[in-house]
C-alpha cells in the first residue's frame, strides 16, 4: 500500500454552532467563505460567539484528510508548523492519537486557530487566524521529509505562500512522489488563478475541486470544467455537493452519486472525500471505486458536527468500503 504525507496549515478548529446567520453579517463574514483574519479579529469572533455551543479538533484541510486516511489504515505523515503552546500541544497529540506521524516544526508564534461557524443549513464559514501555520517556509522543506512516502497531498490554502508550495511540490516530485492538490476555497482560487494554473500544469497529478472552485478555475460549469482540468493533470475530480462528483482521467470519465444521509454540518466533507479517494489510489483501485470510497466518507462526516467521527461510525465506514 502506498504511503501518503500531507502538508497544510496546522490549525485547531473551534466548531461553533450558529442560531442564525445574523452573526455572519455582524462579523462581516461572507457565508460559505474562508476568511483569513488577524489575531485581534480572531479573538473578536471568539468573544462574539462565546455563548454558542462549540468543540475543539485538530484541523486544517490537509490535516482532516490525513487523519481519516490514518484511521482507514494508511501509513501517513503530516508536515506543518505549530506554536509552543497548549493549542500546538493539542494538535500534535491529536495527530499521534489518530496514527499520523507528525513532522511538525515549532515556533514561538501562537498556533493557528480556525473558528468554524456552522449555519442551520449545515454550511460553514471560517474565520482563520493562521498564526504559526503561516510561518512554514521554503527553507523548512527538505528531501528527507518525503523519504518513504509515495504521495504528497497539499491543501490549496497554502497557495498564498507561492515559494513554499512550489518548493514542496518540486522537492516531492524530485523524490518520485505523486502530487495531489485540493483547491480549498473559491475565493483563494480567484485570488491566485494564474499561479494555480501554473502549479497544476507543472506539478499536479491529482486535482480536487468543488463546483465553485472549478468555476473560478475555468469559468465553466462542472462537466465542462472537468474536461478542462483533465487536460492539464492526470486525474481531475469535480465535486458537486448533493449531486455527487465527476472524475476524469484520459478517455475515462465517471459520475459518482452520494450516499443517503441526514446532513448536519458540511465541515470536512471535501477533505474526507479526498481521503476516501486517495485511500483507493493507495490500494490501486480503479477510479470508480476510489470515487465511491470518497462518497462514503463525505456522506458520513456531514452527519456529525466537525470533521471528527467516532469509532462506531468508522467501523461502519470500513464495512461499507469493504463492500465496494
Amino acid at each position: 500500500m502506498a504511503k501518503i504525507i500531507a502538508m497544510g496549515n496546522a490549525l485547531v478548529d473551534i466548531m461553533t454552532m450558529l442560531d442564525d446567520d445574523q452573526v455572519l453579517n455582524n462579523l462581516n463574514l461572507p457565508k460559505g467563505s474562508m476568511q483569513l483574519v488577524d489575531a485581534e479579529t480572531s479573538k473578536k469572533v471568539q468573544e462574539f460567539t462565546e455563548h454558542l455551543p462549540k468543540s475543539l479538533a485538530s484541523g486544517g484541510s490537509a490535516a482532516n484528510s490525513i487523519r481519516s486516511l490514518a484511521t482507514l489504515g494508511t501509513k501517513t505523515g503530516y508536515l506543518g508548523k505549530i506554536g509552543r503552546d497548549k493549542m500546538g500541544e493539542f494538535f500534535a497529540k491529536d495527530m499521534i492519537h489518530t496514527g499520523v506521524t507528525p513532522k511538525l516544526i515549532k515556533t514561538d508564534t501562537p498556533t493557528g486557530i480556525a473558528v468554524a461557524l456552522v449555519s442551520k443549513d449545515s454550511e460553514r464559514t471560517f474565520a482563520t487566524y493562521l498564526g504559526a501555520a503561516a510561518e512554514l517556509t521554503p527553507e523548512d522543506i527538505t528531501p528527507e521529509i518525503f523519504e518513504g512516502f509515495d504521495i504528497l497531498h497539499v491543501e490549496g490554502y497554502l497557495i498564498f505562500n507561492n515559494e513554499l508550495i512550489e518548493k514542496a511540490m518540486q522537492t516531492a516530485k524530485e523524490c518520485g512522489l505523486t502530487i495531489s492538490l485540493d483547491m480549498a476555497s473559491y475565493n483563494i482560487v480567484d485570488a491566485n488563478l494564474e499561479f494555480l494554473k501554473y502549479l497544476t500544469e507543472k506539478y499536479v497529478n491529482i486535482l480536487f475541486a468543488n463546483e465553485e472552485e472549478a468555476k473560478s478555475f475555468t469559468g465553466k460549469a462542472p462537466e465542462e470544467a472537468l474536461e478542462m482540468i483533465a487536460k492539464i493533470c492526470d486525474i481531475a475530480i469535480v465535486k458537486v455537493g448533493k449531486n455527487g462528483s465527476y472524475i476524469k482521467k484520459g478517455d475515462f470519465k465517471h459520475e459518482e452519486g452520494v450516499i443517503k444521509v441526514k446532513p448536519i454540518d458540511s465541515t470536512g466533507a471535501g477533505d474526507n472525500y479526498a481521503a476516501g479517494f486517495l485511500y483507493g489510489i493507495t490500494n490501486n483501485w480503479d477510479l470508480a471505486k476510489c470515487a465511491k470510497a470518497g462518497a462514503i466518507l463525505a456522506g458520513n462526516v456531514i452527519e456529525v458536527i466537525g470533521a471528527t467521527m467516532d469509532e462506531k461510525r468508522w467501523e461502519n465506514i470500513k464495512q461499507e468500503i469493504a463492500k465496494i
